[in-house]
């Protein structure tokens, strides 16, 4: 006995069905089987939307001058002195100290006195989705200089981010002797 063969009068048919989206929704919600699926599918989607930060921007009034402003916000040295307790560099990798916890970020972009965007990076040093902005803004007409910060927070912690940015600006003020 061999492998069995098709008979050169047999026919094989195959049906393709197209269907919209329309229907093919209107077939979940009939099944209740696919309808659990589905609906399991999209709570998972909601609650990994919840677990997301939503992205914020402040902008801070500062009396200095760009070129000033910006060693503070660009440097290990300038960050350390307002940002964090210490701020280490080696390469393009940035870590920030507080107390006894650290955090790491990657210098992901810069123009020179104007901004720098920090990504946070996760243990092996791969870019996660976050990143903070530290953007100096310049008014053409009044040449009033401002700090634009762009972060990221969870929702329901989204004021104590803002109120902690507040509270850093503050001390970089006082540094710089902006106050």
């Amino acid at each position: 006995m061999g492998k069995p063969s098709l008979n050169a009068g047999a026919n094989i048919k195959i049906k393709l069905e197209l269907t919209s989206i329309k229907e093919r929704k209107k077939n979940i919600f009939k099944n209740p089987f696919l309808l659990a699926l589905y609906s399991i599918h999209f709570e998972k989607i909601n609650l990994l939307h919840m677990d997301s930060k939503i992205r914020y921007e402040i902008e801070f009034p500062i009396n200095s001058s760009p070129q000033l402003l910006y060693q503070y916000i660009s440097t290990p040295s300038g960050l350390s002195e307002w940002f964090a307790d210490n701020v280490n560099s080696r390469g393009e990798f940035f870590t920030f100290i507080w107390n006894d916890s650290e955090e790491k970020a990657r210098l992901a972009s810069k123009k020179s006195g104007e901004k720098v965007r920090f990504k946070w990076v996760d243990g092996n040093n791969k870019d996660t989705e976050y990143f903070f902005e530290l953007n100096i803004l310049v008014d053409e007409i009044t040449k009033d200089v401002s700090l634009m910060v762009t972060d990221f927070a969870d929702k329901e912690e989204l004021s104590e981010a803002k109120q902690l940015w507040e509270n850093q600006v503050l001390d970089l003020k006082h540094v710089i002797g902006s106050v």
